[in-house]
């Protein structure tokens, strides 16, 4: 037997599981299918605590994707009763050769985000647990913040089910093909129809749409969290998260959150990686390039380790993200590509994509993400 339905999105993580939801809310008779558990570590979606922030040093074109993605997570808590987003501010910094800032500002100004620039000196004497080299320069923005990011998924997949959607872990895909009237999906539990397919499958994207598969590459990341020696100084009203570039690269951090520890990740280029085979567990090198980065600008919060944890970016070649429905097919859509830095807008991007497979097109504009550019 096929079950039929209007849609189905295959990989249930940050950006499928708002996918099935905005589908669903429309009114769609709408199958999410996840091949691990909802939510599951084994992606880009867990480790408690996603950045969010209205500056957007990638570029102009993310800001108003970004402005409805504040929107949407707030809808989002409303109609769940779930807390997702703290608002602790954001600071971009590194030394004026890097460029971080200026690029900051520059997509700042281009569409009047308010923001402050500040030295290093008022940086650290505002938020002390900060450290940071004289020489450096901040942006600072109060809108930034966290998201919760396995709370985040719990709830859209709560708010589709309130909508009708059927989600089912535990189910892989084994393959699918278009038809005349839509498509056919085959997994290890049975068959499935649709109007239109769904791909948000991270790292496994490239399997599952081969046409993708040296353009969306897995590459392994790891994220640590130490304990602070103030401890006060890196609570949410204390310490607004960060993007810090330097010579060696930089970093990323948060103030603590559902784990006793200050969270922090450091950008380390890592070769491609097999997700179902690459090693999960964090090396000692991994955990001392992490405690030197904080040892270096964060010493209040260079403490023992509580943690660390792996998880897998999917990399685009300009790291910018893939969104839209691939040339030669026509009832499949497809978000990959989301390089690190997806997660904050996993609710509009979960709208966009629903816009393409309902509507065939969409309000915001993706002209910079356009998957048939590569």
């Amino acid at each position: 037997m096929t079950e039929r339905y209007d849609a189905i999105v295959v990989g249930v993580g940050g950006v499928g599981s708002a996918a099935t939801y905005h589908l669903a809310d429309r009114g769609l008779d709408v199958l999410g299918i996840e091949r691990f558990d909802v939510p599951h570590t084994r992606g880009s979606s867990h480790g408690s605590t996603r950045v969010i922030r209205r500056v957007q040093h990638e570029g102009a074109a993310y800001v108003p994707l970004v402005e409805r993605a504040y929107e949407l997570w707030r809808d989002l808590e409303t109609r769940t009763g779930r807390d997702l987003l703290c608002v602790t501010g954001s600071v971009h910094t590194g030394p004026p050769e890097v460029g971080v800032v200026a690029d900051a500002r520059e997509a700042c100004d281009a569409h009047d985000v308010p923001y402050e620039t500040l030295s290093a000196g008022e940086v650290n004497e505002r938020f002390p647990g900060y450290d940071l080299p004289g020489a450096f320069r901040a942006l600072y923005q109060p809108d930034g913040g966290y998201l919760a990011c396995e709370q985040c998924t719990v709830a859209h997949v709560e708010a589709a089910h309130d909508a009708g959607a059927t989600v089912r872990g535990r189910e892989r895909v084994l393959d699918w093909s278009e038809t005349t009237d839509g498509v056919r999906v085959r997994t290890d539990k049975g068959r499935y129809a649709a109007d239109e397919l769904v791909v948000t499958a991270g790292p496994w994207t490239r399997d599952l749409v081969p046409g993708l598969a040296d353009h969306a590459v897995p590459v392994r990341a790891v994220m640590a969290w130490l304990r602070p020696d103030r401890p006060e100084w890196f609570a949410p009203d204390r310490f607004p998260v960060f993007v810090l570039r330097d010579e060696e690269g930089g970093g990323y951090g948060f103030p603590q959150h559902d784990v006793p520890g200050f969270k922090l990740g450091v950008s380390d280029p890592t070769p491609v990686v097999d997700p179902d085979a690459m090693d999960r567990e964090p090396t000692r090198a991994e955990e001392e390039l992490h405690r030197r980065f904080a040892e270096r600008y964060f010493p209040a919060g260079a403490g023992p380790t509580v943690g660390l944890s792996t998880c897998l970016w999917t990399m685009s070649g300009d790291e910018h993200f893939l969104l839209g429905r691939p040339d030669g097919h026509d009832a499949v859509t497809v978000g990959a590509g989301f390089s690190g830095h997806g997660f904050k807008f996993a609710s509009v991007t979960g709208e966009v994509l629903a816009d393409l497979a309902a509507e065939g097109e969409t309000g915001h504009e993706i002209g910079a993400f356009d998957v048939n550019r590569v």
